[in-house]
């Protein structure tokens, strides 16, 4: 089975289209959350979630906060003034559709989670030590997480040594070995200085994994952010990828 595998669009449409256009045919889609947040498009990026056949999807963060799940004071002061604005623009049927959205699913091997197994809503991985003691918290031989929007791998040594790490490289496929982690990056706000849209392809009977990037129209992005009223420093930083 051919799955495309997204995180961390962030209510940015364009980079959404430009991935989905991209990608090609698949047969499912794994979405590991934060739909909306940061960005300017909230409702049309969940329209056009919604509407992908054979979707499995999880709860992020920024979805939690914008149903009220998450006290905000949990944010810094931008992703707060973007909360309040995406809660005061999202139709109810959206709402209603993210508030329906499981913080865990299991598809055969496959774990899914928006931060960690351990956390599944708010834990960054970013270090080796922690996630080797999140190998614990799932029974798959793999799980599949967003949320810090940068492309990584963690692997299985032992319950008392840091986990190996990697980056995918892009367009370079590799084979998944039971126990490891795996992270696409983010579709609509990357954080690892390459601006360009993060996602991956996987192949659920082979278990491969091709981790891919792709241009798309930042100014356009941009321009809708301002627009919005939104924090010009969500603007800004899609430009460098950060």
């Amino acid at each position: 089975m051919r799955v495309l595998i997204i995180s961390d669009i962030h209510a940015n449409l364009t980079a959404l289209d430009t991935v989905l256009n991209d990608v090609g045919i698949v047969d499912e889609v794994w979405c590991l959350g934060d739909i909306v947040g940061y960005g300017p498009d909230p409702n049309e990026c969940i329209n056009r979630i919604r509407s992908l056949p054979n979707l499995v999807c999880v709860l992020g963060n920024h979805d939690a906060a914008v149903l009220g799940w998450i006290p905000l004071d949990a944010f810094h002061q931008d992703a707060r003034h973007a909360i309040y604005w995406t809660r005061s623009v999202l139709t109810k049927e959206n709402l209603e559709w993210l508030a329906e959205l499981p913080e865990r699913r299991v598809v055969g091997d496959f774990t899914l989670v928006h931060g960690s197994p351990r956390n599944p809503i708010w834990e960054y991985l970013l270090d080796p030590v922690s996630a080797a003691q999140n190998f614990a918290y799932f029974d798959t031989d793999f799980c599949l997480i967003g949320h810090t929007h940068i492309p990584l791998q963690f692997s299985f040594v032992s319950a008392d040594y840091p986990a190996r790490w990697t980056q995918p490289m892009v367009r370079r496929q590799i084979s998944l070995r039971p126990r490891t982690m795996i992270n696409p990056g983010s579709v609509g706000q990357p954080r690892d200085h390459d601006p360009r849209a993060a996602y991956a392809i996987l192949e659920t009977d082979e278990r491969l994994w091709l981790a891919r990037r792709v241009i798309y129209d930042i100014e356009s992005v941009q321009r809708r952010i301002l627009n919005a009223e939104l924090p010009a420093r969500h603007a800004t930083r899609l430009s460098d990828g950060w």
